[in-house]
């Protein structure tokens, strides 16, 4: 499914990463809408070609725009969900009112599942709009290096070989490589899961232990997170790739990680509530958490880190005994 540059695209969500990634689709298409809530974020971007509340210091190119009206996103060629993962189900619903064609290709970039159900978001947009082509976008790519160029690679997931090729493209430029994958679920679950382990490796570093622990930790989290991601239908092979290890790595070694900081400064003493008002911007790992330790408990899989982190957000669990129980745990073969 090949794009031309004289299309136009739609980005849903005007955060860091959707702005990010705007930047890169503006390389390709004649117009890129970002579409948000904030009325003074768009006037900003309209006519300052700014977005400083997001990412500071960074001039957007002169073809994107922004709305807060979905209606904008009736003629576009391509339209991507980079949205709250809590956000994605009454998006989905507004944009499937609007009389979106069918033709339009709609791409999940935003990584969790959904709490009470355990699906995942693109699961979440076909079921709301099942005739549209699907495809799921992911890798360890942190917006703030995204929009200045900085050397980034990511995978787009399809079942369909034409649209993921056709994605590829549009999503490939001088500083941004883009891979292709048929394995949508695991490509999805590994930048769920990921989330919780990056703020496991937060709190490591806000208890003061050093690169030995966040070591181990990375490791035994890819364990877990191959060992969950399979049960919910992923490929193990997938869990070693960009979307799985990749995300897993630079999450939990970045300062760029908002899942990081918000574990750093739990372990230094902060209250969730305290963090999560002072960072000012959606961590999913938070919620995220909550959905994935259910999704767990339900298909029975040995998930350590995942309820270590779910004990310290939501049963007051200190980070130190935390940490205890984890290295007291009965002992056993590592690839047991």
């Amino acid at each position: 499914m090949p794009f031309d540059s004289s299309q136009t695209a739609v980005v849903l969500g005007s955060g860091s990463w959707g702005t990010a990634l705007a930047m890169v689709l503006s390389e390709h298409f004649s117009k890129v809408t970002l579409i948000g809530r904030n009325i003074e974020q768009c006037a900003e971007i309209n006519g300052f070609h700014t977005n400083a509340n997001y990412l500071p210091r960074i001039d957007l190119p002169k073809n994107i725009e922004a709305s807060v009206d979905y209606k904008d996103a009736v003629d576009a060629s391509l339209i991507l969900f980079v949205l709250p993962t809590s956000a994605t189900r009454s998006a989905a619903t507004e944009l499937a009112s609007i009389g979106i064609s069918t033709d339009v290709p709609l791409v999940s970039c935003s990584k969790g599942i959904e709490r009470g159900s355990g699906i995942r978001m693109s699961e979440i947009i076909t079921e709301l709009m099942p005739h549209n082509p699907i495809a799921v976008h992911s890798g360890p790519t942190h917006a703030e290096e995204v929009s200045t160029h900085l050397a980034s690679a990511a995978v787009v997931g399809s079942t369909n070989n034409d649209l993921a090729e056709g994605l590829q493209s549009v999503f490939t430029t001088a500083y941004f490589r883009t891979y292709t994958s048929d394995d949508v679920a695991g490509i999805e679950l590994g930048g769920a899961l990921k989330n919780v382990f990056a703020i496991a490796a937060g709190i490591i570093s806000g208890i003061g232990l050093g690169d030995n622990a966040i070591a181990a930790l990375v490791t035994r989290g890819l364990a877990e997170m191959t060992r969950l991601g399979i049960a919910l239908g992923g490929r193990p092979e997938t869990f070693s790739g960009l979307s799985g290890i990749g995300d897993l790595m630079v999450t939990c070694y970045s300062p760029h990680s908002r899942n990081n900081r918000v574990g750093k400064a739990l372990g230094s003493g902060e209250t969730l509530e305290e963090v999560t008002e002072r960072l000012g911007m959606v961590a999913e790992g938070v919620p995220n958490t909550l959905s994935i330790y259910e999704a767990a408990r339900k298909h029975g899989i040995e998930t350590p880190i995942i309820d270590a982190v779910y004990q310290i957000l939501y049963e007051d669990k200190s980070a130190q005994e935390a940490l205890v129980d984890l290295l007291t745990r009965d002992l056993k073969p590592e690839m047991g």
